[in-house]
C-alpha cells in the first residue's frame, strides 16, 4: 500500500470512528482523546503489514507498538491528546505520589538530581507528594520545591546487600501504602533513584495499573526475556510465555492496585527465601510474574524510561537512566 493510499484509508477510518462515536456514544468527550491513539495504531499496523519481518535485535529502530494483545494502550508521544487530558485534570484535580529509595551511595550520587528534575518535569501543574526513603536524614538535599509539591522523607534501614535493598522495598512500600499513602493520593508511581527526568512526564501516564516496558527488550521475542526460568521460584515464567519484559525501575497506578502488586511481590520473595532460592533479577522477576498474571491497564513505551547506551537518537525521552558504575555505588557487585 503506497503512502497516498494509506493516508486516504486513515482519514476515512478516522471519519467513520468519529461519526460512530458521535452518533452512538453519550460521552463523546471521553472518547475524543483516544482517537489519535486509535488512528496511530491503525497506521502502525498498515506499516507492519507492508514491511518485512523486523530484526528483533535492531535496537536503533524501536518498533512502534501502540496496543497490547489485551487492548491496553502502549503510550508514546503523539498517541494521546495532551491538551484534552490537561483540561480534564484541571477540572478534576488529583494528587500523585512519587516514591523513591535513596540509600547509601545512591543517596549521595543520585537523589538531588532525581528530585530537582522531578520537580521540573514530573506531573507539572499538579499536586505531587514525594515519598523519599533514605538511611541518613541529614543527607537529604535542599531543594526549593514548586507550588503544590510536598516532601515526606522517611528513614529506613539499609540492607547489607543491594539485592535485598531492591527486594525489601516491596515490604516498605506495602506498609506505607496501607498505613497512609492510600489516603493521601489518587495515583502513585514507584521509581528508582538512579534516573533523571528530561521532559514533561504528565497525566497521560495515569492509569489503574501502569507498567514500564524495558527498553532493551522492546523488540525482542519472549524467549529472550530474562524471566526467572526455574520452576522452584515463585517468579517462574515458562519459556515461550510472556507478553513484555517489564522494568522494575518504574511502576504505578492507583494505591489499591499498587498495594496488591507489592504485597504479591513481597510474598513471592519471602516464599523463595524459605526455599533457599533467589530470583534471577530479584524483585523485577517477581514484578514480571505479577504483570504476567495481572495484565497492566497501561504500558509506558521506552520513551518513559530510556537508556542512552542503546542509542542517543531516541526522540521524546521523558526519563533516562543515569550513566553509572555499579562498582562505585554498590557495596557488593
Amino acid at each position: 500500500m503506497n503512502a497516498k493510499t494509506r493516508v486516504v484509508v486513515i482519514i476515512t477510518f478516522s471519519f467513520i470512528l468519529s461519526f460512530c462515536a458521535y452518533k452512538y456514544t453519550d460521552k463523546w468527550s471521553d472518547f475524543k482523546p483516544y482517537l489519535p491513539s486509535i488512528c496511530k495504531t491503525f497506521n502502525s499496523r498498515l506499516v507492519e503489514n507492508s514491511t518485512s519481518n523486523p530484526d528483533p535485535q535492531n535496537h536503533n529502530k524501536v518498533e512502534l507498538r501502540t496496543k497490547t494483545p489485551w487492548n491496553a494502550p502502549i503510550l508514546w508521544e503523539g498517541t494521546f491528546n495532551r491538551t484534552y487530558l490537561e483540561e480534564f485534570y484541571r477540572n478534576n484535580p488529583v494528587t500523585i505520589g512519587l516514591t523513591v529509595f535513596a540509600l547509601g551511595k545512591y543517596l549521595d550520587k543520585y537523589l538531588e538530581k532525581f528530585l530537582a528534575s522531578a520537580d521540573k518535569y514530573f506531573m507539572p501543574g499538579h499536586k505531587v507528594i514525594y515519598y523519599v526513603m533514605v538511611d541518613d536524614h541529614s543527607k537529604l538535599p535542599y531543594i526549593e520545591y514548586g507550588t503544590s509539591r510536598f516532601l515526606k522523607p522517611r528513614v529506613v534501614a539499609k540492607e547489607a546487600r543491594w539485592q535485598d535493598v531492591s527486594m525489601m522495598r516491596m515490604k516498605t512500600l506495602a506498609d506505607m501504602l496501607q498505613d497512609f499513602i492510600k489516603d493521601e493520593v489518587d495515583y502513585v508511581f514507584c521509581m528508582d533513584v538512579d534516573m533523571d527526568f528530561r521532559a514533561p512526564y504528565g497525566v497521560e501516564t495515569l492509569g489503574e495499573l501502569v507498567a514500564q516496558a524495558q527498553a532493551w527488550f522492546m523488540n525482542s521475542p519472549n524467549t529472550e526475556f530474562t524471566y526467572e526460568r526455574r520452576p522452584e521460584s515463585k517468579a517462574y515464567i515458562e519459556m515461550g510465555q510472556g507478553d513484555f519484559y517489564y522494568h522494575a525501575a518504574v511502576f504505578g497506578g492507583t494505591p489499591s492496585q499498587v498495594l496488591d502488586l507489592v504485597r504479591s511481590c513481597y510474598a513471592g520473595i519471602m516464599e523463595d527465601k524459605k526455599n533457599n532460592i533467589e530470583a534471577v533479577w530479584h524483585d523485577e522477576s517477581h514484578l514480571n510474574k505479577y504483570f504476567f498474571e495481572h495484565k497492566p491497564t497501561l504500558i509506558l513505551s521506552p520513551e518513559y524510561c530510556w537508556d542512552y547506551k542503546i542509542h542517543t537518537e531516541m526522540e521524546h525521552v521523558k526519563l533516562a537512566w543515569a550513566m553509572k558504575d555499579y562498582a562505585e555505588v554498590r557495596d557488593n557487585v
